[in-house]
């Protein structure tokens, strides 16, 4: 005969609760990690709409002959094209490099510099780009020397 007292097999209440408490901080860190890799996917989302939207304005800016330089331009985008938020470029267009005696006809090169904008809840976040193009110089890009 046995003289041991047979247990019933299974956890007490104590090991459940320390078992319960276990999951329950490992569930707390999970959400907390999924969270934050949502914020930081939204965030990164809104940034890359702008690099796309930045690269098809400088396309544009790069093709159109008859941008005047010196000149601020600005305007908006769509809201499709923006997933609804408020955003908007600005577009500077000056004369980098002309040759050493500019005459009409000769290649010059042209700065293109283009700031895109986007609201991100509050704050208003920035993309900068910067290209370069050849023009052929016109009468009116020729400044005259007026030293005596």
């Amino acid at each position: 005969m046995n003289s041991t007292p047979n247990r019933a097999a299974g956890f007490t209440l104590l090991e459940m609760m320390v078992a319960t408490v276990i999951l329950a901080i490992a569930i707390v860190g999970l959400v907390a990690a999924i969270s934050g890799s949502l914020r930081n996917a939204a965030r990164l989302t809104a940034y890359d709409r702008a690099v796309e939207l930045a690269r098809q304005r400088m396309n544009e800016l790069l093709l159109d002959d008859r941008l005047p330089q010196a000149t601020v331009l600005e305007g908006g985008f769509d809201p499709q094209q923006t997933g609804g938020l408020p955003a908007g470029w600005r577009a500077r267009l000056t004369l980098d490099q002309k040759p050493p005696v500019p005459m009409p006809g000769e290649t010059a090169i042209e700065r293109v510099e283009l700031e895109v904008w986007w609201m991100s809840g509050d704050q208003r976040r920035t993309f900068q780009l910067e290209a370069y193009k050849p023009h052929t110089l016109r009468g009116e890009d020729i400044v005259p020397n007026t030293a005596p």
